[in-house]
């Protein structure tokens, strides 16, 4: 009996590894007689396991959908990352997912080697996630599954969204692709009402079955639908939009520059481009100084200037904290990197 249960787990496993199998091919791997193999798939079967198989000299048995959720078989890589994963995945900006990811959890070191439960242990005893200030509405998870079911059926999403101001408008799309960055995440959808593409948050929709008709699916506006979004949310949403050449390399910027922020892209091995938007140049100043990184402004040319305005302000304002320097008693300056009486003088 367990010599069975032990092939049956074996087969199991070759089953979730490859697409298909030939009966004589599993019966090679485990040492069996074809008879045996298909007694074996007909016990997984009434397991639960929805085995199919296609008859003919090109057939074969391969692992399909079912309609319940069978145990599944994970190497130990494939365990410790999944473990991990639910570990995280409450900070994903999905509502709810962090309960979920906890029940998971149990049940998964339950029955975790001990060697795996401490490699699970230690990367989560020693990670700190950095998380960048408040963070975003949560997305409830249903939405999510509704929306991506409509991008997959290619079928029209009737919804209320609310702007950042919070008034409410009734939208009519083609939904393409969900998108997420920096724990949001966006719809990307044919706006049928405005005859444009247009990006949501998702966090602000608000779906209004019933949905449809179907529609056939449009060229989309990008190749790459995640630079695209990119691009929305820190340039094309601000007044302002700049170009500046950072002179540090793409992967030194891309560290401190999240896709929210700008999108960058390599100028040679020690430079690269940054392109961004702020509500104004003034703040485009401030933003560009932020990075930490010496620049160089390539457009628009009033950014220059507004810099220049701003290192006149700075040294006025250094000129002014100068003249108000505290002195000692026989009146020398104690004006920071300066020093007093004979010490001075030596």
């Amino acid at each position: 009996m367990l010599e069975t249960s032990a092939r049956l787990l074996r087969l199991l496993s070759l089953l979730q590894a490859h697409r298909d199998w030939s009966g004589a091919d599993l019966a090679d791997r485990l040492g069996v007689t074809p008879r045996t193999v298909r007694r074996d798939v007909d016990r997984l079967r009434e397991l639960g396991y929805p085995v199919n198989a296609s008859p003919g000299t090109g057939g074969g048995y391969q692992l399909g959908a079912g309609a319940e959720l069978p145990p599944l078989l994970l190497d130990d890589d494939e365990a410790v990352a999944v473990a991990v994963g639910l570990r995280t995945a409450a900070g994903q900006g999905i509502e709810g997912i962090g309960e979920t990811s906890v029940r998971a959890l149990a049940k998964l070191e339950q029955v975790l080697p001990n060697r795996l439960r401490r490699r699970v242990g230690a990367l989560n005893a020693f990670t700190v996630p950095m998380l960048r200030g408040p963070q975003p509405g949560a997305v409830d998870p249903a939405v999510l599954t509704e929306l991506a079911h409509l991008c997959r059926d290619a079928e029209r999403l009737r919804f209320e969204y609310s702007d950042h101001g919070g008034t409410a408008t009734r939208r009519t799309v083609e939904p393409h692709r969900l998108v997420c960055t920096e724990r949001r995440w966006y719809l990307v959808a044919w706006d049928l009402d405005r005859d444009d593409w247009r990006t949501f948050r998702v966090d602000r929709v608000t779906p209004r079955p019933p949905h449809g008709p179907r529609f056939t699916p449009r060229t989309p506006p990008a190749e790459d639908l995640a630079a695209y979004v990119s691009r929305g949310v820190s340039t094309r949403a601000y007044a302002a939009h700049a170009v500046v050449r950072l002179l540090v390399p793409l992967e030194e910027a891309a560290e401190r520059i999240s896709p929210s922020a700008g999108q960058l892209e390599a100028d040679g091995p020690d430079a690269c481009i940054l392109r961004t938007g702020a509500a104004s140049l003034d703040v485009m100043v401030i933003h560009v100084m932020m990075t930490g990184f010496e620049f160089e402004v390539l457009e628009p040319a009033e950014l220059t200037e507004a810099i220049r305005t701003a290192h006149g302000r700075l040294a006025r304002s250094l000129a002014r904290a100068g003249e108000r320097a505290p002195r000692t008693a026989d009146g020398a300056d104690r004006t920071p990197g300066t020093r007093s009486g004979s010490a001075a003088a030596s």
